[in-house]
């Protein structure tokens, strides 16, 4: 231990707290890169294609009127033989692209069709787009829940990373106002004008990382599904209707009528509803996120009840054309999402969030469910309707995605390309702090290298808060621990390569 060390208790607590922001930097920092790099892919990929080819363009009549949607559906159900329909998603404006979800034995594919004509545009396989698969790396690294475990992990280690950067930044600094803005003396040094930057730009963004952190694991398997998400969900029996149906009468209005008539609404079938099924099961396309995050878990109503009340007139038949007028009717404008009912006690669910680049504004979020049978509304939630951190999950996904309009997208981008500098200045503090005698093996060179310093007990207390909150956090540190005391502890490479 050098005599610096001996004499200044203060060196102790600092190397400690530095060395820990040196282990969970190096560990994090690849995949914080990741997260920001398919971050800035997807804020791309939404504002030009769309997220499923939603914003392709076609050229209006002048007319301006546009065909049955039945019509429409009719033409998406070629694409595939004998498929099925699962959803429409009406167009962001005149001059856009409705959509259809279409499945067939195997086969799901997202059609864009020309509203005015009932043409083909295109059709793709859903979820099969450039920003799919960069949402897919964002999520789990294309590892399933190994990679979810990572991501969620990076997260909670992030956290401990920023309480860790602010203690080692006040203390070189001692004021927040020298803490956010640079010294024109070390930005003229090469070394301290990378760990200015570092520092600084980190001290900025730290509020928005913790942020993005926090909104991000409420995603995640373990304390976003398992603890937060679950605790959080919306009360099914808020709506009223019952959890079973009382009674189905096949004999009323029925979905599935004859596609040639024009204003008929295609066939429907699929699995049946049961009282298990969620909103996030039912209505999400694959691993994509669709639902409201505080719905996710909820499950979903079913038709044949006798609840419900001010929907469709009892004298008009439920079809596609007609739940969609009835849909405007109610305020959805613009885009809006229609999942037809599936199954006997299915329901037609009309709803709009900004999460799905429906709307900016997350505040007007609106989720609609009709009984296929009777036409009644069983249930309407909008955003007043949740919980505390169901309307933070709301505004906290809308900033996370940028969907806000087009400011949000800039703050995005800086954000995400702060992050990667961040990420990158902290890699060029370590190449430049490595020893210079190319015959010793530096190994990951941590700070005050070769020397031990015992806890400091004061650290460990928001050290454990971190832990108890968020569960990947303490697998990861335990795991560390073990690592160290079975393995690194008791060879000497190892030492070497890591001490």
């Amino acid at each position: 231990m050098s005599r610096d060390t001996r004499q200044y208790p203060n060196n102790q607590r600092y190397f400690t707290v530095w060395r820990w922001h040196f282990y969970a930097g190096m560990f994090i920092a690849p995949f914080l890169i990741i997260l920001a790099g398919t971050g800035l892919g997807m804020l791309l990929m939404s504002n030009t294609t769309g997220r499923d080819n939603d914003r392709l363009t076609v050229s209006p009549p002048q007319s301006m009127v546009q065909a049955p949607i039945a019509n429409q559906a009719k033409n998406a159900l070629k694409t595939l033989p004998n498929s099925t329909l699962i959803k429409y998603i009406a167009p962001r404006d005149t001059e856009i692209v409705a959509l259809f979800q279409v499945i067939s034995d195997g086969h799901d594919n997202m059609v864009a069709v020309n509203p005015y004509t009932a043409d083909i545009v295109k059709s793709t396989p859903t979820n099969s787009g450039l920003y799919n698969t960069l949402d897919s790396i964002h999520g789990d690294l294309l590892l399933g829940k190994v990679g979810d475990f990572i991501q969620e992990a990076t997260a909670s280690l992030t956290i401990l990373m920023i309480l860790t950067g602010w203690y080692l930044w006040w203390q070189k600094r001692k004021s927040v106002k020298a803490m956010l803005f640079a010294n024109d003396a070390n930005l003229k040094k090469k070394r301290s004008f990378f760990r200015t930057i570092h520092a600084t730009l980190g001290t900025w963004i730290s509020i928005v990382l913790l942020f993005f952190c926090i909104s991000g694991m409420a995603w995640a398997g373990i304390w976003g599904e398992r603890i937060v998400q679950a605790w959080s969900q919306f009360p099914a029996g808020k709506w009223g209707a019952a959890p079973m149906p009382l009674s189905i009468d096949h004999s009323q209005h029925h979905a599935g009528m004859d596609m040639d008539n024009a204003d008929a609404a295609p066939h429907i079938h699929g699995a049946a509803a049961t009282p298990a099924a969620t909103h996030g099961r039912v209505l999400n396309t694959g691993s994509t996120k669709e639902v409201p995050w505080v719905l996710e878990l909820t499950p979903m109503p079913l038709s044949g009840t006798t609840k419900g009340e001010n929907g469709i007139a009892s004298n008009i038949p439920i079809m596609i054309d007609t739940v969609d007028r009835f849909a405007r009717e109610i305020g959805f404008a613009g885009r809006y999402q229609l999942n037809l009912p599936q199954g006997e006690t299915g329901v037609w669910t009309i709803s709009q969030d900004s999460m799905s680049y429906d709307m900016k504004s997350p505040t007007a979020d609106r989720t609609v469910h009709i009984d296929r049978y009777s036409g009644k509304i069983l249930a309407d939630i909008r955003f007043e309707d949740y919980n505390a951190f169901g309307k933070f999950m709301a505004a906290g996904a809308a900033i996370h995605m940028g969907t806000l309009g087009l400011w949000s997208v800039l703050a995005n981008v800086l954000f995400c390309l702060s992050v990667i500098a961040i990420c990158v200045s902290g890699y060029v503090m370590w190449w430049q702090r490595r020893p210079r005698n190319t015959n010793e093996i530096t190994g990951l060179n941590p700070p005050a290298r070769g020397q031990s310093f015992s806890i400091w007990w004061p650290f460990a207390i928001p050290l454990l808060v971190v832990a108890i909150i968020f569960p990947a956090a303490i697998i990861i540190i335990v795991a560390i621990a073990l690592l160290d005391f079975l393995v690194i502890s008791r060879t000497h490479f190892m030492q070497k390569l890591l001490k």
